[in-house]
């Protein structure tokens, strides 16, 4: 059925993209096992191109998909639409099943799309989620523009002395005071690669969308130290909303390589001298709306085709004064990583913990193996740290590096609370 699909399709979507769907239950975010993924074209509800399992880890296996040229997302003077949308409905028993429409498949790129599924006894309708258009193809309210430095009495400055990543933000899904807008508590760094998903094609060069992932970080970091929301009487940390914030979609896929980078830099903002918050970086598409101060992400796309790196882009828009800094704390996480990379021959209490931390992972993914906890690198950890890095879409060095390092406590201290509320 693939292969017939993309047969068909070859004068118009001549490329290809992946998806790997990650279904896990809304209210507990254990993974829901064996869930029936059935991929489709977006206004079509009886062509189905593929059907795929979510196995015991309740990911679905990667699926090649139709997508259009790379060059459509690498020129901002085509007008086609440079990705392939499709609609995926997943079933699985004891849930209500769910529709996500409009996903967004690019030329090359790997998209994961969470999903998060309610009981059946949760008495509420089916979701059917809609995935609006890509900020850089459909058309969105520009930025209001802000200072990027925002002025703090001596006393909230010496209350906040530190800057520290949030573990989740409060995300209002609408402008600040649209009372009908709900709100949702997001991880840090899923909103991060989320917002970065939908403002960049993940087909840029790498420097490009660290450059941009930087900016959104940053941005959001100084949302929440400053309290900017809170302190003007709303309860969310920032909107969903692109005229105030940056533009946040419930729901939308992300891509593997965005995803990546979130997980490498996440601690990271942007400061200048003397300046304790993180910098208020604002940007615009540069195209449609053009924003002479400001970063225009079209132009960052060709900066790094340049050779420009992250910081070079940064620079070249905010000049020399901006670098990157890092947070002095990291909310919810038991231990911080050591400082060094453990892989075989590796001993010691640091290694000991994670390797219980593991074990706490492998009760509810149990295509993770139970290892033993002594502290000691060997091949038995070394497996599991592969299986644990395949699973959560990481590279399989079988090293516990920075980013395998946190997702590691990330996905323990989701299971510990899954472990107190729903035991």
């Amino acid at each position: 059925m693939q292969r017939n699909y993309i047969k068909a399709m070859q004068q118009d979507h001549p490329d290809i993209g992946k998806i790997r769907v990650q279904v896990q239950s809304a209210q507990s975010g254990i993974p829901v096992k064996d869930a029936a993924i059935s991929i489709l074209e977006t206004g079509n509800s009886v062509k189905i191109f593929e059907q795929v399992k979510a196995g015991n880890s309740g990911m679905s296996e990667i699926v090649d998909l139709a997508a259009p040229p790379v060059e459509y997302s690498l020129e901002p003077k085509h007008k086609n639409k440079p990705y392939s949308e499709y609609t995926c409905k997943v079933e699985a028993a004891g849930y209500e099943d769910i529709m996500i429409t409009g996903v967004q498949i690019l030329s090359n790129e790997t998209a994961i799309l969470p999903v998060h599924m309610r009981p059946v006894d949760v008495k509420q309708k089916s979701d059917k989620i809609v995935i609006p258009a890509h900020t850089l193809y459909g058309k969105y309210p520009p930025k209001i523009a802000e200072a990027e430095i925002k002025s703090m009495n001596q006393t909230e400055e010496f209350f906040r002395s530190r800057v520290v990543i949030p573990e989740f933000v409060l995300v209002h899904d609408g402008a600040p005071r649209d009372k009908t807008a709900k709100d949702y508590y997001i991880r840090y760094k899923d909103y991060i690669k989320n917002v970065a998903s939908g403002a960049v094609y993940a087909t840029w060069p790498l420097a490009a969308i660290t450059a941009n992932i930087l900016a959104i970080m940053s941005f959001t970091l100084n949302r929440a130290y400053t309290q900017w929301y809170r302190n003007k009487g709303f309860d969310f940390t920032v909107t969903s909303s692109s005229a105030f914030d940056y533009k946040w979609v419930y729901g939308r896929n992300i891509y593997q390589n965005v995803s990546l980078i979130v997980d490498e830099i996440f601690s990271n903002y942007l400061s200048r001298p003397n300046v304790k918050q993180p910098i208020l970086v604002q940007y615009c598409d540069g195209e449609r709306i053009r924003c002479p101060s400001w970063m225009s992400l079209w132009e960052s796309g060709k900066l790094a085709e340049q050779g420009y790196s992250a910081i070079e882009i940064l620079r070249h828009y905010y000049g020399d004064t901006m670098y990157i800094n890092t947070a002095e704390g990291i909310s919810g996480v038991p231990v911080y990583w050591p400082g060094y990379d453990l892989s075989i021959g590796s001993a010691g209490p640091e290694l000991e913990q994670i390797q219980r931390q593991i074990n706490a992972v492998s009760e509810h993914y149990s295509v993770i193996s139970k290892i033993k906890a002594d502290g000691i690198y060997g091949t038995q950890t070394q497996n599991a740290v592969r299986r644990f890095e395949e699973i959560f879409g990481l590279p399989k060095t079988g090293i516990i590096d920075y980013r395998s390092w946190y997702k590691v406590q990330e996905i323990y201290v989701g299971v510990k609370r899954t472990v107190g509320l729903y035991k």
